[in-house]
């Protein structure tokens, strides 16, 4: 079964569909599952750590999420087995929220939607298992070594983090992608040395 990335598919066509209605619908459906600190703290709302992942801001939103997930989580599963790729993901995908949690703890107005730190998890572990492969940007036709991509990648989180007014966590891109290589060493335990042997 893992050679038929199970764990990819089920991620990649459940956030879709979810996330599609969540736009397009006018009956609050996105305001149920989005992440709200606030109801997650003192009303105990914990789904909302899990089902925010599944739901996006618009079309773009979406559609860079799922364009990332395409392009690094069906290798990654292959290489790291299922049942690996769905526990990564969904443990980057808490991880990267609880930052977010404790600081708009007490904040009743901030909420936000996406995958983007499960998926900067995913895209995190790929560079450690790959340093030597080079990451396209859209628009910016040559490959960027991917080391070298997750450095302005966190920095741009950070920057973004402190600067965002919409509904998009940032932040949790940052936190994300920290996840995503701790995770890695915990189910790689010689990740490092892999690493630096494949990098230089």
């Amino acid at each position: 079964m893992e050679n038929l990335n199970l764990a990819s598919f089920l991620i990649f066509f459940i956030t879709i569909i979810i996330s599609l209605v969540g736009i397009y619908s006018h009956g609050g459906f996105a305001e149920k599952g989005l992440l709200h600190p606030y109801s997650v703290v003192h009303h105990k709302k914990y789904y909302m750590i899990i089902t925010s992942g599944f739901l996006h801001a618009d079309m773009m939103h979406l559609m860079f999420n799922m364009l990332t997930f395409y392009f690094f989580a069906f290798q990654l599963e292959t290489m790291i087995g299922t049942l690996n790729f769905f526990f990564l993901y969904f443990a980057s995908l808490i991880i990267s929220n609880i930052s977010t949690i404790i600081k708009n703890k007490d904040n009743y107005y901030y909420r936000s939607v996406g995958a983007s730190g499960a998926i900067s998890g995913v895209l995190f572990s790929y560079i450690m298992l790959n340093p030597e492969a080079r990451i396209g940007i859209i628009f910016f036709p040559i490959g960027i070594p991917a080391p070298i991509f997750g450095v302005f990648y966190l920095a741009y989180c950070w920057w973004a983090a402190k600067k965002s007014q919409d509904f998009i966590n940032h932040e949790a891109h940052f936190w994300g992608a920290l996840a995503g290589v701790i995770i890695t060493i915990f189910l790689i335990p010689n990740v490092i040395e892999i690493f630096f042997r494949k990098l230089f």
